[in-house]
């Protein structure tokens, strides 16, 4: 049983490290944008207090809209929307 529990473990790390890195990939009105590698972000679900701790003040903030409230926050590089106080999304700003 132990061999093959570790057997199996093997074959899963194995498969997992042949597994290529991509960039996300969004389309937006027929557009596609790709996430470049280098750009680091927020994780989904992740509070504001968190993004604040971990990448400073944003340049700016929106005002909530909505119900769940939803607000966005403005970094240099990207945009992170919130739904009440958790990341939804963080979008890399092109250019």
């Amino acid at each position: 049983m132990l061999a093959r529990t570790l057997k199996m473990t093997v074959i899963a790390f194995a498969l997992g490290a042949t597994v290529p890195a991509f960039a996300e990939t969004l389309a937006i009105d027929g557009q596609v944008a790709i996430k470049p590698a280098g750009i680091e972000t927020t994780q989904r679900g992740s509070t504001m207090t968190a993004v604040e701790q971990k990448f400073g003040a944003p340049a700016n903030k929106s005002s909530s809209v909505g119900n769940p409230p939803i607000t966005k926050w403005f970094y240099p590089h990207f945009v992170v929307v919130f739904e009440n106080d958790k990341v939804l999304h963080a979008v890399v700003v092109a250019g």
